[in-house]
Protein backbone atom coordinates (compact mmCIF):
# COMPACT_ATOMS: atom_id res chain seq x y z
CA UNK A 1 0.00 0.00 0.00
CA UNK A 2 1.37 3.19 -0.81
CA UNK A 3 2.09 6.29 1.89
CA UNK A 4 3.00 9.69 2.10
CA UNK A 5 6.06 10.21 4.48
CA UNK A 6 4.04 12.38 6.65
CA UNK A 7 1.38 8.83 7.33
CA UNK A 8 5.00 6.41 7.21
CA UNK A 9 5.92 9.02 10.06
CA UNK A 10 2.85 8.68 12.02
CA UNK A 11 3.19 5.05 11.76
CA UNK A 12 6.24 4.73 13.43
CA UNK A 13 5.58 7.86 16.54
CA UNK A 14 1.67 6.21 17.10
CA UNK A 15 0.92 3.18 19.10
CA UNK A 16 -0.79 0.75 16.40
CA UNK A 17 -4.23 -0.75 17.33
CA UNK A 18 -5.38 -3.97 16.08
CA UNK A 19 -8.71 -5.97 16.18
CA UNK A 20 -8.70 -9.82 17.48
CA UNK A 21 -11.71 -12.03 18.31
CA UNK A 22 -11.57 -13.57 21.52
CA UNK A 23 -13.49 -17.21 21.89
CA UNK A 24 -14.06 -19.17 24.87
CA UNK A 25 -13.93 -22.85 25.20
CA UNK A 26 -17.96 -22.83 25.98
CA UNK A 27 -20.80 -22.81 24.23
CA UNK A 28 -22.65 -19.94 27.20
CA UNK A 29 -20.13 -17.22 25.94
CA UNK A 30 -20.05 -16.03 22.47
CA UNK A 31 -16.62 -14.93 20.58
CA UNK A 32 -16.46 -11.03 20.65
CA UNK A 33 -13.42 -8.41 19.17
CA UNK A 34 -11.43 -6.48 21.58
CA UNK A 35 -8.90 -4.19 20.83
CA UNK A 36 -4.93 -4.68 21.33
CA UNK A 37 -3.13 -1.04 21.38
CA UNK A 38 0.63 -1.70 20.81
CA UNK A 39 2.98 0.61 21.70
CA UNK A 40 5.67 2.37 19.81
CA UNK A 41 8.59 -0.12 20.01
CA UNK A 42 11.39 1.01 21.48
CA UNK A 43 13.88 0.48 18.38
CA UNK A 44 12.33 0.64 14.62
CA UNK A 45 15.04 -0.51 12.01
CA UNK A 46 14.69 0.37 8.06
CA UNK A 47 16.14 -0.60 5.32
CA UNK A 48 15.85 1.20 2.07
CA UNK A 49 18.64 2.08 -1.13
CA UNK A 50 19.97 5.55 -1.05
CA UNK A 51 17.39 8.37 -2.98
CA UNK A 52 14.20 6.75 -1.38
CA UNK A 53 13.58 9.08 1.60
CA UNK A 54 15.64 8.30 4.46
CA UNK A 55 16.64 11.70 5.15
CA UNK A 56 13.33 13.36 4.03
CA UNK A 57 11.44 10.57 6.12
CA UNK A 58 13.63 12.02 9.53
CA UNK A 59 12.91 15.33 8.78
CA UNK A 60 9.10 14.78 8.46
CA UNK A 61 9.22 12.56 11.93
CA UNK A 62 10.94 15.71 13.67
CA UNK A 63 8.34 17.94 12.08
CA UNK A 64 5.85 15.53 13.30
CA UNK A 65 7.14 14.97 16.58
CA UNK A 66 8.44 18.51 17.14
CA UNK A 67 6.92 20.88 15.25
CA UNK A 68 8.37 24.77 15.07
CA UNK A 69 5.99 27.37 15.70
CA UNK A 70 5.95 30.86 16.97
CA UNK A 71 4.11 29.41 20.28
CA UNK A 72 6.98 27.62 21.20
CA UNK A 73 8.10 28.94 24.91
CA UNK A 74 11.41 30.33 25.60
CA UNK A 75 12.35 27.12 27.76
CA UNK A 76 11.07 24.69 24.99
CA UNK A 77 13.20 21.29 25.31
CA UNK A 78 13.81 19.51 22.46
CA UNK A 79 11.79 15.99 21.71
CA UNK A 80 13.56 14.61 18.92
CA UNK A 81 17.59 13.94 18.69
CA UNK A 82 18.57 13.34 15.03
CA UNK A 83 21.60 12.29 12.78
CA UNK A 84 21.04 13.22 9.12
CA UNK A 85 22.61 14.97 5.90
CA UNK A 86 21.31 18.47 7.69
CA UNK A 87 23.67 17.32 10.90
CA UNK A 88 26.67 17.34 8.53
CA UNK A 89 25.76 20.74 7.08
CA UNK A 90 26.91 22.48 10.64
CA UNK A 91 30.13 21.87 9.91
CA UNK A 92 31.99 23.69 6.85
CA UNK A 93 35.25 24.09 6.02
CA UNK A 94 37.87 27.40 5.85
CA UNK A 95 40.58 25.93 2.99
CA UNK A 96 42.75 29.61 3.74
CA UNK A 97 42.74 29.51 -0.19
CA UNK A 98 44.70 32.85 0.28
CA UNK A 99 47.61 31.20 2.40
CA UNK A 100 46.67 27.68 1.83
CA UNK A 101 48.15 26.77 5.41
CA UNK A 102 45.16 27.83 7.89
CA UNK A 103 42.72 24.65 6.76
CA UNK A 104 40.32 24.06 9.16
CA UNK A 105 36.64 23.09 10.04
CA UNK A 106 34.71 25.16 10.92
CA UNK A 107 31.61 24.16 13.11
CA UNK A 108 28.07 26.20 12.97
CA UNK A 109 26.61 26.63 16.62
CA UNK A 110 23.33 25.16 17.62
CA UNK A 111 21.88 23.82 20.86
CA UNK A 112 22.93 20.37 20.62
CA UNK A 113 26.98 21.64 19.75
CA UNK A 114 27.19 24.22 22.76
CA UNK A 115 25.68 21.28 24.92
CA UNK A 116 28.32 18.76 23.88
CA UNK A 117 30.95 20.87 23.91
CA UNK A 118 30.64 24.09 26.45
CA UNK A 119 28.08 22.17 29.16
CA UNK A 120 28.98 18.38 28.92
CA UNK A 121 33.10 19.11 27.71
CA UNK A 122 32.83 16.17 24.90
CA UNK A 123 35.78 17.23 23.21
CA UNK A 124 38.67 14.65 24.66
CA UNK A 125 35.54 12.01 23.86
CA UNK A 126 34.62 12.99 20.55
CA UNK A 127 38.94 12.85 19.77
CA UNK A 128 39.36 9.36 21.58
CA UNK A 129 36.05 7.92 19.49
CA UNK A 130 37.39 9.81 16.04
CA UNK A 131 40.15 7.70 16.61
CA UNK A 132 39.03 4.41 17.03
CA UNK A 133 37.05 4.82 13.64
CA UNK A 134 40.04 6.82 11.62
CA UNK A 135 42.95 5.85 12.87
CA UNK A 136 45.30 7.05 16.34
CA UNK A 137 47.50 9.27 14.78
CA UNK A 138 44.83 11.63 13.30
CA UNK A 139 44.14 14.45 15.62
CA UNK A 140 41.23 16.62 15.41
CA UNK A 141 42.47 20.22 18.22
CA UNK A 142 39.82 21.92 18.79
CA UNK A 143 39.64 26.36 19.08
CA UNK A 144 39.11 27.32 22.85
CA UNK A 145 35.44 28.82 21.91
CA UNK A 146 34.83 25.63 19.90
CA UNK A 147 33.80 26.69 16.74
CA UNK A 148 36.74 25.80 15.06
CA UNK A 149 38.72 22.18 14.39
CA UNK A 150 42.16 21.86 13.43
CA UNK A 151 43.91 18.51 12.30
CA UNK A 152 46.93 17.60 12.38
CA UNK A 153 48.66 13.54 11.49
CA UNK A 154 51.90 12.63 13.30
CA UNK A 155 54.01 10.52 11.84
CA UNK A 156 56.98 8.24 13.59
CA UNK A 157 59.99 10.62 13.01
CA UNK A 158 58.74 13.10 15.15
CA UNK A 159 57.45 15.06 12.64
CA UNK A 160 54.03 15.51 11.07
CA UNK A 161 51.50 17.67 9.07
CA UNK A 162 49.45 20.51 10.79
CA UNK A 163 46.12 21.77 9.62
CA UNK A 164 45.48 18.84 7.15
CA UNK A 165 42.55 18.98 4.83
CA UNK A 166 40.85 15.19 6.00
CA UNK A 167 38.95 12.96 3.87
CA UNK A 168 35.32 13.92 3.16
CA UNK A 169 34.91 10.24 4.64
CA UNK A 170 37.00 10.92 7.93
CA UNK A 171 35.31 14.35 8.00
CA UNK A 172 31.34 12.72 8.35
CA UNK A 173 33.92 10.05 10.71
CA UNK A 174 34.15 12.89 13.00
CA UNK A 175 30.82 14.19 12.87
CA UNK A 176 29.19 10.86 13.38
CA UNK A 177 31.61 11.27 16.66
CA UNK A 178 30.46 14.40 18.42
CA UNK A 179 26.75 12.76 18.02
CA UNK A 180 27.91 9.25 19.26
CA UNK A 181 29.32 10.94 22.46
CA UNK A 182 26.47 13.22 22.63
CA UNK A 183 23.99 10.39 22.25
CA UNK A 184 26.00 8.35 25.19
CA UNK A 185 25.59 11.17 27.55
CA UNK A 186 22.03 11.91 26.47
CA UNK A 187 21.31 7.44 27.51
CA UNK A 188 23.22 8.18 30.87
CA UNK A 189 21.20 10.99 31.43
CA UNK A 190 17.94 9.56 30.98
CA UNK A 191 18.44 6.34 32.49
CA UNK A 192 18.72 8.47 36.01
CA UNK A 193 14.70 8.17 37.26
CA UNK A 194 15.41 10.87 40.00
CA UNK A 195 15.97 14.16 37.82
CA UNK A 196 17.69 16.40 39.65
CA UNK A 197 20.30 13.87 39.33
CA UNK A 198 21.40 14.54 35.64
CA UNK A 199 24.34 16.00 34.60
CA UNK A 200 21.82 17.90 31.85
CA UNK A 201 18.31 18.83 32.21
CA UNK A 202 17.98 19.67 28.23
CA UNK A 203 17.26 15.84 27.28
CA UNK A 204 14.39 15.64 29.60
CA UNK A 205 11.75 16.04 27.05
CA UNK A 206 13.05 13.57 24.42
CA UNK A 207 10.92 11.19 22.93
CA UNK A 208 12.98 9.76 19.90
CA UNK A 209 16.80 9.37 18.43
CA UNK A 210 16.54 9.24 14.81
CA UNK A 211 19.48 7.55 12.63
CA UNK A 212 20.00 7.87 9.21
CA UNK A 213 23.13 6.33 7.38
CA UNK A 214 25.76 7.38 10.21
CA UNK A 215 28.57 6.72 8.18
CA UNK A 216 28.73 5.57 4.54
CA UNK A 217 32.96 5.45 3.64
CA UNK A 218 33.55 3.00 6.43
CA UNK A 219 35.23 -0.43 5.57
CA UNK A 220 33.61 -3.86 6.98
CA UNK A 221 35.83 -3.52 9.94
CA UNK A 222 34.86 -0.43 11.27
CA UNK A 223 31.47 -0.24 10.14
CA UNK A 224 30.76 -4.07 12.15
CA UNK A 225 32.29 -1.99 14.65
CA UNK A 226 30.16 1.57 14.32
CA UNK A 227 26.65 -1.03 14.12
CA UNK A 228 27.92 -2.83 18.05
CA UNK A 229 28.25 0.34 18.84
CA UNK A 230 25.00 1.64 18.27
CA UNK A 231 23.58 -1.55 19.14
CA UNK A 232 25.42 -1.04 22.70
CA UNK A 233 23.75 2.75 23.06
CA UNK A 234 20.50 1.61 22.18
CA UNK A 235 20.90 -1.69 24.86
CA UNK A 236 21.72 0.21 27.32
CA UNK A 237 18.98 2.66 27.63
CA UNK A 238 16.72 1.65 29.95
CA UNK A 239 13.30 0.67 28.72
CA UNK A 240 12.00 2.92 31.26
CA UNK A 241 13.29 6.08 30.08
CA UNK A 242 11.18 6.50 27.07
CA UNK A 243 13.16 7.17 24.36
CA UNK A 244 12.59 5.77 21.35
CA UNK A 245 14.94 4.77 17.94
CA UNK A 246 14.21 4.81 14.80
CA UNK A 247 17.27 3.94 12.08
CA UNK A 248 17.68 4.30 8.49
CA UNK A 249 20.38 2.60 6.24
CA UNK A 250 21.50 1.66 2.86
CA UNK A 251 23.86 -0.94 3.88
CA UNK A 252 23.14 -4.30 4.41
CA UNK A 253 25.62 -4.80 6.44
CA UNK A 254 25.15 -2.42 8.85
CA UNK A 255 21.16 -3.41 8.61
CA UNK A 256 22.06 -6.89 9.72
CA UNK A 257 24.75 -6.18 12.76
CA UNK A 258 22.60 -4.16 13.96
CA UNK A 259 19.53 -6.80 13.95
CA UNK A 260 20.91 -9.51 15.48
CA UNK A 261 23.07 -7.32 17.86
CA UNK A 262 19.65 -5.79 19.04
CA UNK A 263 17.34 -9.10 18.56
CA UNK A 264 15.19 -6.93 16.78
CA UNK A 265 11.46 -7.27 16.54
CA UNK A 266 10.43 -4.64 14.48
CA UNK A 267 12.14 -4.11 11.14
CA UNK A 268 11.04 -2.09 7.81
CA UNK A 269 12.17 -2.27 4.15
CA UNK A 270 11.43 1.48 2.84
CA UNK A 271 10.79 2.46 -0.94
CA UNK A 272 9.82 5.01 -3.16
CA UNK A 273 6.91 3.98 -5.69
CA UNK A 274 7.45 6.26 -9.69
CA UNK A 275 4.29 8.11 -8.42
CA UNK A 276 6.27 9.54 -5.95
CA UNK A 277 4.43 8.02 -2.49
CA UNK A 278 6.33 5.48 -0.51
CA UNK A 279 6.00 1.92 0.29
CA UNK A 280 7.03 0.94 3.92
CA UNK A 281 7.07 -2.88 4.11
CA UNK A 282 7.22 -4.85 7.71
CA UNK A 283 9.61 -7.81 7.47
CA UNK A 284 9.56 -10.28 10.27
CA UNK A 285 11.49 -13.45 11.32
CA UNK A 286 14.85 -14.18 10.59
CA UNK A 287 16.86 -11.27 8.77
CA UNK A 288 18.52 -13.35 6.23
CA UNK A 289 15.26 -15.04 4.95
CA UNK A 290 12.66 -12.15 5.66
CA UNK A 291 15.02 -9.29 5.01
CA UNK A 292 17.62 -10.59 2.25
CA UNK A 293 19.68 -7.58 0.51
CA UNK A 294 20.55 -10.40 -2.45
CA UNK A 295 16.81 -10.86 -2.84
CA UNK A 296 16.10 -7.43 -3.12
CA UNK A 297 18.54 -6.94 -5.52
CA UNK A 298 17.05 -10.25 -7.94
CA UNK A 299 13.83 -8.21 -7.92
CA UNK A 300 14.87 -5.18 -8.95
CA UNK A 301 17.17 -6.30 -11.70
CA UNK A 302 13.78 -8.93 -12.73
CA UNK A 303 11.70 -5.77 -13.18
CA UNK A 304 14.35 -4.13 -15.13
CA UNK A 305 14.79 -6.87 -17.67
CA UNK A 306 11.51 -7.07 -17.80
CA UNK A 307 10.85 -3.93 -18.72
CA UNK A 308 13.55 -3.38 -20.65
CA UNK A 309 14.78 -0.33 -18.49
CA UNK A 310 18.18 -1.25 -17.51
CA UNK A 311 20.17 1.42 -16.64
CA UNK A 312 24.00 1.55 -15.63
CA UNK A 313 23.24 1.30 -11.90
CA UNK A 314 21.72 -2.07 -12.70
CA UNK A 315 25.35 -3.14 -13.77
CA UNK A 316 26.50 -2.23 -9.79
CA UNK A 317 23.13 -4.63 -8.59
CA UNK A 318 24.75 -6.71 -10.89
CA UNK A 319 27.74 -7.04 -9.83
CA UNK A 320 26.54 -6.71 -6.42
CA UNK A 321 24.94 -9.68 -6.49
CA UNK A 322 27.49 -11.54 -8.24
CA UNK A 323 30.02 -10.99 -5.47
CA UNK A 324 27.72 -11.45 -2.53
CA UNK A 325 26.99 -14.96 -4.33
CA UNK A 326 30.46 -15.83 -4.78
CA UNK A 327 31.16 -15.29 -0.94
CA UNK A 328 28.43 -17.24 -0.02
CA UNK A 329 29.76 -20.28 -1.90
CA UNK A 330 33.40 -19.83 -1.47
CA UNK A 331 34.70 -18.59 -4.49
CA UNK A 332 37.66 -16.01 -4.39
CA UNK A 333 36.04 -13.88 -7.31
CA UNK A 334 32.83 -13.47 -8.34
CA UNK A 335 34.24 -13.53 -11.86
CA UNK A 336 34.32 -17.56 -11.72
CA UNK A 337 31.17 -17.54 -11.52
CA UNK A 338 30.91 -16.98 -15.00
CA UNK A 339 31.86 -20.32 -16.03
CA UNK A 340 28.97 -21.31 -16.41
CA UNK A 341 27.65 -18.80 -19.30
CA UNK A 342 26.49 -20.02 -22.18
CA UNK A 343 29.32 -19.93 -24.58
CA UNK A 344 31.90 -18.37 -22.01
CA UNK A 345 34.85 -19.83 -23.65
CA UNK A 346 34.99 -18.22 -27.23
CA UNK A 347 37.58 -15.76 -27.51
CA UNK A 348 37.06 -12.28 -25.15
CA UNK A 349 34.02 -13.07 -24.03
CA UNK A 350 34.95 -13.90 -20.52
CA UNK A 351 37.13 -10.78 -20.74
CA UNK A 352 34.28 -8.90 -22.19
CA UNK A 353 31.61 -9.65 -19.18
CA UNK A 354 33.91 -8.74 -16.94
CA UNK A 355 35.33 -5.00 -18.47
CA UNK A 356 31.44 -4.39 -18.94
CA UNK A 357 30.57 -5.18 -15.22
CA UNK A 358 33.42 -3.35 -14.26
CA UNK A 359 32.92 -0.32 -16.62
CA UNK A 360 29.26 0.52 -15.76
CA UNK A 361 29.47 -0.21 -11.95
CA UNK A 362 32.47 1.63 -10.96
CA UNK A 363 32.01 4.63 -8.63
CA UNK A 364 33.02 7.24 -10.98
CA UNK A 365 30.40 6.09 -13.61
CA UNK A 366 27.69 6.09 -11.49
CA UNK A 367 28.60 9.27 -10.26
CA UNK A 368 29.84 11.29 -13.34
CA UNK A 369 28.08 12.36 -16.69
CA UNK A 370 30.69 10.85 -19.12
CA UNK A 371 30.00 7.49 -18.88
CA UNK A 372 26.81 6.78 -21.60
CA UNK A 373 24.56 4.43 -20.66
CA UNK A 374 24.39 0.78 -21.80
CA UNK A 375 23.36 0.03 -25.45
CA UNK A 376 21.37 -2.77 -26.75
CA UNK A 377 23.82 -5.82 -26.55
CA UNK A 378 25.19 -4.79 -23.45
CA UNK A 379 21.47 -5.11 -21.90
CA UNK A 380 20.95 -7.92 -23.45
CA UNK A 381 24.14 -9.22 -21.37
CA UNK A 382 22.89 -7.96 -18.54
CA UNK A 383 19.96 -10.71 -18.86
CA UNK A 384 22.46 -13.25 -20.00
CA UNK A 385 24.41 -12.82 -16.98
CA UNK A 386 21.41 -12.21 -14.59
CA UNK A 387 19.84 -15.78 -15.99
CA UNK A 388 23.27 -17.41 -15.38
CA UNK A 389 22.55 -17.00 -12.04
CA UNK A 390 19.63 -17.78 -11.59
CA UNK A 391 19.91 -21.09 -13.44
CA UNK A 392 23.25 -22.23 -11.30
CA UNK A 393 23.43 -20.87 -8.42
CA UNK A 394 21.06 -22.05 -5.75
CA UNK A 395 21.93 -18.67 -3.00
CA UNK A 396 20.11 -16.37 -5.41
CA UNK A 397 17.58 -18.60 -5.66
CA UNK A 398 16.51 -19.14 -2.33
CA UNK A 399 13.01 -17.62 -1.46
CA UNK A 400 11.73 -15.72 1.03
CA UNK A 401 10.90 -17.27 3.93
CA UNK A 402 8.37 -16.37 6.97
CA UNK A 403 7.66 -13.18 5.93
Amino acid sequence: MSQTLEQIASLLSSPQVTRKTVTKETRQIPPKEVEETKPVPKVQLIYAFNGNGKTRLSSTLKELVDPKGDDRPDDHLPKILYYNAFTEDLFYWDNDLEGDTERKLKIHPNAYTKIAFEDLGLDVRVITTFQRYTQPNLTPRFSSDFLEVTFSLERGDNEGIENLKISKGEESNFIWSVFYCLLDQVISARNMAEIEDRETQQFNDLEYVFIDDPVSSLDENHLIQLAVDVAGLIKRSEATNGLKFVITTHSPLFYNVLFNELNSKTCYMLEKLEDGTFKLDAKHGDSNRSFSYHLHLRRLLAEAIEQNKIERIHFMFLRNLYEKTAAFLGYQNWGDLLNTVPDVDAPGARQGYLNRVMQFSSHSSLSGEQVREPDGPEKQMVKLLFDNLINNYRFVQQEVQNG
